[in-house]
């Protein structure tokens, strides 16, 4: 964490219960209802889980954290959205970690540009929100979230991992770079070299891949129609180039993007199972749990 990232924010002994908040959305992004049959949903039985309020440089921007309601200091992991927010679906990944025994906090990345749950076509999505969130602000705010799980007492922010899905994926990657003192990120089906030139995300993770020093996780589909293989390929062989061993790029076969979202129809059960499975490994592996 660099100090200009600390100035501004409010101290450690913040009365953390003054800023809790309800401004996340409520339930599934319109853009993907209806939702499917297959969708998981974990409860909040031993846990303390729900929305809080997290103060940033620029103001207070909304979170869902989730975390076990007992036990010691908690490693921490980041959970980053995917383009339609902090839905119903990543409060419940956050759940899911909480229930690993892991503090996990998903930030409302969009939160100063507008609530993409409410559009109802990822186009506009894009066209509207997405674009216009730089990658200086979410790095900022994801430092941010840090500092709030320390501020609480509850976490252990040496033990720091990172996840995300979709935009999230590839926000992964970057905040790796940008944060040497992660111990593992695990980034599923981010895109890895960009489809156009955009000046608030300057630099994609194949091109990042010098610069590199976290260990990571891809988790890619074999039949995701944005990210190709070739694509893959770009990315691996960026880090054989760059002399990284401790990062490694899985492929499944036949599964499309967004195979670990249960609640849509790209959800394939076992390639999901088996990523969940290697991400717990991964943050073992790397000393995050």
């Amino acid at each position: 964490m660099t100090e200009s990232v600390l100035r501004g924010l409010p101290p450690p002994d913040t009365n953390l219960r003054d800023l809790v908040t309800a401004l996340l959305p409520q339930g599934f992004a319109k853009t993907v209802q209806p939702i499917a049959s297959t969708t998981i949903t974990t409860d909040t039985a031993g846990l303390t889980a729900g929305e809080v309020r997290m103060p940033t440089m620029t103001g207070p921007v909304p979170a869902y954290r989730a975390m076990p309601e007992k036990g010691g200091k908690l490693p921490v992991v980041l959970v980053v959205q995917e383009i339609f927010g902090v839905h119903e679906h990543i409060k419940d990944v956050c759940r899911r970690l909480a229930k690993l025994g892991y503090f996990a906090i998903a930030v409302d990345l969009y939160h100063r540009q507008g609530d993409v749950t409410k559009f109802t076509d990822n186009q506009e999505i894009f066209a509207k929100v997405v674009n216009f969130v730089p990658d200086s602000q979410v790095m900022s705010d994801l430092d941010a979230a840090v500092v709030y799980a320390e501020s609480t007492g509850k976490a252990d922010t040496s033990k720091l991992g990172i996840t995300g899905f979709c935009w999230g994926g590839r926000i992964t990657w970057t905040y790796c770079v940008h944060n040497p003192k992660v111990k593992a990120g695990i980034a599923w089906y981010g895109r890895l070299v960009a489809p156009a030139k955009a000046p608030l995300q300057p630099a994609y993770p194949v091109e990042l891949a010098p610069h590199l020093k976290v260990p990571v996780l891809g988790l890619y589909g074999g039949a995701d129609a944005g990210i190709s293989i070739e694509n893959v390929e770009q990315m691996r062989s960026a880090l054989k180039a760059a002399g990284n061993t401790v990062s490694d790029i899985i492929v499944y076969d036949g599964a499309p993007h967004a195979f670990y979202a249960d609640y849509r129809p790209s959800f394939r059960k076992e390639a999901a199972e088996d990523g969940w499975k290697r991400m717990q490994a991964w943050l073992k592996q790397h000393g995050v749990a």
